[in-house]
């Protein structure tokens, strides 16, 4: 039977490069002149710690990381901005942690939309993607055009596809 994995994954790599050429713009940038910013990024457990003087040139760096990471092929959604920075004495700190494989919760959203969808397909959870099999081709193809149009929060990669 047709199958292919739906999962939430993100380039390491590529997040690393994003990183760097956020730095290399950062110290090239006028408004950002003898300013202290520091972006630490822990590739272990995906997340980015930054630091700057205050709270304005904490958006826009940013600002600048998502869209270089876009330019990587890093989704704006993976990054997960809803941490709120906090002073700590001169500098402002802030963590941003980028998804990276699917929660179970976000798993059955996913679930759930493709049950809405009434396609006969089966979805099912295996760890951190979702598994979706079919009788045709044709139905998983119209799994992946759908799943292209939900607004989930986070985004979503096809890969496996098998006939």
């Amino acid at each position: 039977m047709p199958s292919f994995d739906l999962v939430s994954k993100v380039d390491a790599q590529a997040l690393d490069n994003a990183v760097n050429i956020t730095k290399k713009e950062i110290t090239n940038r006028f408004d950002f002149k003898n300013a202290h910013v520091v972006i630490d990024l822990n590739k272990k457990d995906f997340k980015l710690n930054i630091e700057t003087d205050d709270a304005m040139k904490m958006e826009q760096l940013i600002d600048v990381l998502i869209s270089r990471a876009n330019k990587q092929g890093i989704a704006p959604e993976a990054f997960d901005t809803s941490k709120e920075g906090a002073q700590s004495g001169k500098a402002w700190k802030r963590e941003v942690s980028v998804r990276n494989g699917l929660k179970q919760d976000d798993a059955k959203k996913v679930v759930k939309h493709i049950k809405d969808a009434g396609l006969k397909v089966q979805a099912a959870i295996m760890d951190d993607l979702v598994r979706v099999t079919g009788k045709k081709i044709d139905d998983l193809q119209a799994v992946i055009q759908a799943s292209k149009s939900w607004d989930l929060g986070f985004p979503l990669q096809y890969e496996n596809m098998r006939s």
